[in-house]
């Protein structure tokens, strides 16, 4: 992928972000401020390879790199108003990658096509609590279902702006913030937003809200959230998640949640018009998970989100295809097992198939996709190397519209994340 807006920055390491650790410690007569700080550097190597095939234009995909993910958080002061720091420090160098095997989104790419050596990011944000409430404001990584940073790569995205947390009356929890910029997974450099698949409409102001209410022993959760890309589009969202035990040895997970949205103000994006209905539904015995998902799509446009955000709220957003295409309609079948019932801990294998169909696009007005995907992942247990992680995922996917969007696909990630204090 062509990335014209790569600004190369200053070499940075974690070792440069973890001198900032001595903010922490510089808060001694504060002692929550220290004493509940935590801090962890999380190594990830990171490799993927995709191979194209059927009306290619373009050949393999290939790169393979090595992330550094210091993040460093501080407690809160001693008051009734307790101020504290995050930081995050954000650093990748490519192990192997050129110009011919570009685009995989584990680096940046050059005007003239070659992955950059290494990029990163510094990320600060600072945070204010008073009782059950909580304001930060600077950078970092949100996980919100209208907003979530994407960490599907070597590094995760980042967005600076502000967000209030309140969780004063019992059970309830309201969200409201405004996003001014983001830092995509595969860049160096803070840019406006956009509407995925719409770069040339940007904007500098993304406006967010939120209302979660929990009951049921916590087991059932109801929630409405707003967003708003200013002059580019607005959406809504509901949802309702349950977990519902059957019997002794038997669990039923479920997720179900609408989403709809359309222009917003100058419409910069042209005029939109969507909504997407979807469900999950896991069911869970001993070692075995099997899931249901489905996803339907109206409207004439697919589904909005920001450029580079995930999207975690669509059950069949996968490795290998988000399967939100304008009406499209999608399934979603999986099975996860766990071979700690063999004696095994810490090893895990899950294999799903989605299929699409009803897909329009600019090209095609009755596409079909299906994609199918298997991941090994083993976390060492205990000793010296606890925690440490290592996955293989191995993907097909096939579409009968366009030129590069059938593929077989691998990836191997290995992480290991380090506890500093």
């Amino acid at each position: 992928m062509k990335n014209s807006t790569f600004q190369r920055p200053r070499r940075r390491s974690p070792v440069i972000a973890l001198s900032l650790a001595g903010v922490f410690s510089g808060a001694g007569a504060q002692a929550a401020f220290v004493d509940d700080a935590k801090g962890t550097l999380t190594l990830r190597n990171y490799y993927m390879q995709r191979n194209m095939v059927d009306r290619a234009t373009l050949g393999k995909r290939e790169e393979w790199a090595q992330g550094f993910i210091l993040d460093l958080e501080s407690g809160y002061t001693e008051g009734p108003i307790g101020f504290g720091i995050d930081v995050r420090g954000l650093w990748a160098i490519k192990l192997d990658g050129g110009k011919g095997t570009a685009g995989t989104e584990l680096l940046p790419v050059h005007d003239d096509g070659r992955p950059a050596d290494d990029f990163g990011r510094l990320a600060v944000a600072g945070k204010l609590r008073f009782s059950k409430t909580e304001l930060k404001i600077g950078e970092w990584s949100p996980a919100l279902p209208i907003l979530n940073s994407n960490d599907g790569r070597v590094l995760p995205q980042t967005f600076q702006g502000g967000m209030l947390t309140v969780k004063e009356i019992p059970h309830f929890t309201f969200y409201g913030g405004q996003m001014r910029a983001n830092s995509p997974r595969n860049d160096a450099s803070m840019q406006n937003m956009s509407l995925n698949g719409s770069p040339e409409a940007t904007s500098d102001r993304y406006n967010f809200g939120g209302v979660e209410y929990s009951f049921n022993d916590n087991r059932t959760t109801v929630g409405a959230w707003f967003g708003q890309l200013e002059d580019i589009y607005k959406q809504r969202y509901f949802e309702i998640r349950h977990l519902q035990p059957l019997g002794k040895d038997w669990s039923l997970s479920s997720r179900v949640g609408l989403f709809d949205g359309e222009e917003d103000g100058r419409a910069e994006a042209g005029a939109l018009d969507n909504r997407t209905l979807t469900g999950l539904f896991a069911l869970k015995t001993g070692a075995n998970t099997f899931t249901f998902a489905f996803q339907r799509l109206t409207g004439d446009d697919r589904w909005l989100r920001l450029n580079g955000a995930i999207a975690s709220m669509l059950p069949n957003d996968v490795f290998t295809s988000s399967f939100d295409n304008a009406r499209e309609e999608s399934w979603q079948l999986r099975h996860d097992y766990n071979f700690a019932a063999f004696g095994l801990p810490g090893l895990t294998f899950m294999s799903r198939y989605i299929s699409g169909k009803n897909v329009h696009t600019a090209t095609v007005s009755d596409g079909e996709e299906w994609s199918r995907e298997n991941e090994v992942a083993y976390v060492v247990q205990s000793g010296t190397l606890k925690n440490l992680s290592m996955r293989w995922r191995n993907s097909s996917r096939r579409a009968d519209w366009g030129s590069n969007n059938s593929y077989e696909e691998n990836r191997v990630i290995v992480q290991y994340p380090l506890s500093l204090f």
